[in-house]
């Protein structure tokens, strides 16, 4: 007799092996209209919605529950599938019957996007949008493909009729263009910026002919290029055409009766001007209004989790305000609002209507009955987070984070670490690297992922809050492992604007300061004859109606005058006024210079500790801060580590508004400081801010071996004598705190860094002991608004700055 073998015990990875990932389903043509895929965590739906999208030959709308929600899955879909068109579509980031406009980005990005549905949307492709914005009411798909234009480089356009068509949708004139939605007009060219673009371009007109569309550069407003034609969609729902004008006025005086005199809204249109808020009465411009999904007979709509919720919350919101503006008396409100009824500029939110004649796929984190409108199980969950080990006292996060890695490897899965940024992913590696991970590759996509093989990390700029796991990969967040991040998107840096690089930066009427010559008005561009050749030169008024003809290749010789317009007073051409103030201005700077070479001198004599950064350790500090550093901030930090490591005594002003980083810029300098064993003092002026910076600086240091302590009048007799102590032997690395810390009785066994806060309001005796401390030692000093003479010995080059 035999016995029959004992199975065998099959590992976790053969285990998730068979269970193979079921969101291929997804592609199955004969899909029921209504479709529940469960067991998606958040930053999975990104591999559902590239999944759906690759295998339907008609777009793909997602709804997420709100904006950020949006951003985070546009940034997931982009990873799993990069070749797939995103078309983002927000709402409104106005109240509903709001007396304000939406913001003009959100009005460019709608325009934008509104404009390619129009055109229509070749698959694959997503349409993201979120549940507010599915909700508004749109103008027709007919009106926003009509109101287009297209021009052509050599065309015949009347550049009188541009202006009025800018001017009629929503386009605002400044001098200078810098956003989306605004234009220029400078003789014969019009530089504007259309939505959805990324760059503005400048048309050049020759009479009635269109002779150039060149993009240009918003910070340098030089051109880039030169295009052969453009399309120019409007930058708002609302246009005011005659046409509109009309409609609008007849469907205001059927709705609400008779205008009265302070009707502002009534009368602003009524004469062609935009009022602010008109937007909220985008019903009377038109004729009638269609929703998102006309734009997309037969797409496929996939309902984020809570996004129903998310829905119903808005409904009942609008019809809250719409009540309050429908009650509120006139007294309180100032002009009349009359609102038009919910239902004239929002659709119901019943989904059952909402999404009817489109297949829905609902997604879902947790597993549904099998009752459940047919459930897709996507095999995904949660994946660990490390909130223990950031709470523990002895464990290393990153240690812990390598393990967990190699332990996902073993059981076959792909891993995939996500940062939030280039520079967090790039830390990372190298703390990652220090801490024992072997093979590790920075990848693009998850194509890149899959390439690799099983056994290699992989490292991505991925925006998700959490990870999770699937039944064959792994992601874990930045956030996961070092707590919440707190990143804002970045920002464009832009240019000095007092610096000129073209004329056409220039506005008829701006003061401008010729090197030579002194202050002077532009007048404007002006053909001269010279040496028998025509010239292109900037004509410049001074005193007297004098002009000056500067050849536009010598521009750099001018600069835009920097104070009040109202209150200059022209130079005389060729006077000795300019040449006077000159002279005094270059004495002045001898002197100056002068202090300085004596002031550089004395420093140089002087030595203080070399500090420089600790390597590894440091990278693991920086990587706890749960903020995206601003480039100003990085460029901040980088020149307090290096005054640090020179070996010379530093003294640095960082000047900032309030809530700006300074804060952090002082953590790092303290940290490099206190881990060479020497010691920190923190001086602030009141308790208050004491106590605040010892609990920031005790978080950011907790789990190392520092000991911060606190100085001042919150701290009681017995404590404050064991901080003395402290610092008398060396046992206390940070101390914080008031002009206490100024006392005779309070010794350093090593200070090298001394950081003040807020030096100007200090006292005079105060600051006078702050001299004494500061005599060998690196200072560091942090302000929102500095006096003028430590600003004048900041811009002078006596002590450094940043800014």
């Amino acid at each position: 007799m035999t016995t029959a073998a004992k199975p065998r015990a099959r590992s976790l990875a053969e285990i998730r092996e068979a269970q193979k990932p079921t969101l291929q389903a997804l592609a199955a043509p004969d899909l029921p209209p209504i479709v529940t895929v469960d067991n998606v965590p958040d930053g999975m739906e990104g591999e559902a919605l590239a999944v759906l999208a690759k295998a339907s030959d008609v777009p793909v709308v997602f709804v997420a529950r709100d904006g950020r929600r949006q951003k985070d899955a546009e940034a997931a879909l982009a990873f799993f599938a990069p070749d797939v068109t995103i078309v983002r579509l927000p709402a409104w980031d106005c109240m509903p019957y709001d007396r304000a406009s939406p913001s003009a980005v959100v009005q460019a990005r709608r325009a934008a996007a509104l404009s390619a549905l129009a055109q229509g949307l070749q698959a694959p492709a997503v349409v993201m949008t979120t549940a507010n914005a599915i909700l508004q009411r749109v103008p027709l798909p007919d009106t926003v493909r009509q109101q287009a234009c297209r021009y052509r480089a050599g065309g015949n356009v009347d550049m009188k009729d541009v202006v009025a068509w800018l001017d009629n949708n929503a386009f605002v004139r400044t001098p200078t263009v810098r956003e989306a939605g605004e234009y220029a007009v400078r003789g014969g060219i019009v530089d504007l910026f259309a939505p959805g673009a990324q760059e503005p371009v400048r048309l050049d007109f020759f009479g009635d002919t269109l002779e150039s569309i060149r993009p240009f550069d918003t910070e340098t407003q030089r051109t880039t290029g030169r295009w052969s034609e453009f399309n120019l969609v409007p930058m708002s729902e609302v246009v005011l055409t005659a046409e509109a004008i009309k409609r609008f006025r007849e469907g205001y005086l059927r709705q609400f009766g008779a205008a009265s005199k302070d009707d502002i809204l009534y009368h602003s249109v009524s004469e062609g001007v935009r009022a602010a808020g008109v937007e909220h009465w985008m019903p009377l411009f038109h004729e009638r209004l269609a929703t998102v999904l006309d734009y997309l007979p037969g797409a496929k709509v996939v309902v984020d989790h809570l996004a129903e919720d998310s829905i119903e919350k808005r409904c009942a919101e609008v019809a809250d305000h719409y009540e309050a503006r429908k009650s509120a008396p006139v007294e309180r409100i100032g002009a009349p609002y009359h609102p038009l009824p919910p239902e004239a500029l929002y659709l119901s939110g019943d989904t059952a209507s909402l999404f009817d004649g489109h297949q829905q796929i609902r997604l879902s984190p947790f597993a549904t009955p099998d009752s459940t409108r047919n459930p897709v199980p996507a095999g995904g969950r949660v994946g660990r987070t490390f909130a223990a080990e950031r709470a523990a006292e002895n464990v290393n996060i990153f240690d812990a984070l390598v393990t967990h890695v190699n332990g996902l490897r073993k059981d076959g899965l792909r891993v995939v670490i996500a940062a939030w940024s280039i520079g967090s992913r790039d830390r990372l590696a190298q703390v990652l690297r220090d801490h024992g991970l072997k093979r590790a590759e920075l990848v693009a996509s998850f194509a890149e992922v899959a390439a690799l093989d099983k056994g290699v990390a992989a490292l991505a700029v991925l925006e998700i809050e959490q990870g999770f796991e699937t039944p064959h990969y792994a992601i874990i967040a930045e956030q996961d492992v070092l707590g919440d991040r707190l990143v804002s998107g970045a920002r464009r840096r832009k240019r000095d604007a007092n610096v000129l690089t073209e004329a056409s930066s220039l506005a008829p009427g701006d003061l401008v300061v010729h090197v030579d010559h002194g202050i002077g008005r532009f007048v404007g561009l002006k053909t001269i004859e010279a040496a028998g050749a025509p010239h292109d030169c900037v004509e410049i008024a001074y005193q007297k109606d004098d002009k000056l003809y500067l050849p536009v290749e010598n521009i750099d010789l001018l600069s835009r005058y920097g104070s009040d317009s109202a209150e200059a007073v022209l130079d005389r051409l060729g006077g000795a006024g300019w040449q006077a103030r000159k002279a005094k201005m270059k004495q002045r700077v001898r002197e100056i210079a002068d202090e300085l070479i004596k002031t550089a001198a004395a420093r140089l004599m002087k030595k203080a500790p070399v500090i420089e950064p600790p390597t590894g350790v440091y990278d693991e500090f920086v990587a706890k801060f749960p903020y995206d550093e601003t480039d100003d901030q990085l460029n901040a930090i980088e020149a307090v580590a290096d005054d640090l490591a020179k070996g010379l005594p530093m003294d640095r002003l960082v000047c900032g508004d309030v809530g700006f980083g300074k804060t952090e810029v002082a953590i790092r300098a303290a940290f490099l400081t206190v881990m060479t064993g020497r010691q920190v003092a923190l001086i602030v002026p009141t308790t208050l801010l004491a106590r605040q910076h010892y609990k920031t600086f005790a978080e950011r240091f907790k789990g190392l071996p520092v000991r911060v302590a606190q100085a001042s009048r919150l701290v009681s007799a017995k404590d404050m004598k064991l901080v003395r102590e402290g610092l008398k032997s060396g046992d206390v690395d940070l101390v914080i705190g008031t002009h206490a810390l100024l006392s005779k009785s309070v010794e350093f066994r090593d200070l090298a860094l001394l950081i003040v806060d807020e030096e100007q309001k200090f006292g005079v005796k105060h600051k006078e002991a702050l001299k004494a401390l500061k005599a060998d030692v690196h200072v560091l000093t942090l302000s929102a608004t500095p006096i003028p003479r430590t600003m004048q010995l900041a811009l002078t080059g006596v002590r450094e700055l940043s800014m």
